[in-house]
């Protein structure tokens, strides 16, 4: 059974930075929290890196058939 799931819509907070994202069965998700669950292998289509300042954020994964930047998908409110 698959129990990943695909990122399709993200908040930003008025910096321009990610601050939730919303996954294909409409659960929303601090970004804190996607990034834990993509370790963990449970998003499609996502890498976790870590900057230069030491944090974590989310990529596309460059092997898989995601085709949008994860910040240039859609926004919601």
């Amino acid at each position: 059974m698959d129990n990943t799931s695909k990122i399709i819509k993200i908040r930003k907070n008025e910096d321009g930075e990610i601050t939730d994202v919303m996954l294909e069965n409409k659960t929303i998700l601090p970004i804190n929290h996607a990034i834990l669950m993509a370790k963990e292998g449970l998003i499609d289509g996502t890498i976790v890196m870590r900057g230069k300042n030491g944090g974590e954020f989310l990529r596309n994964d460059p092997n898989s058939s995601t085709i949008a930047a994860i910040s240039d998908l859609p926004t919601f409110k």
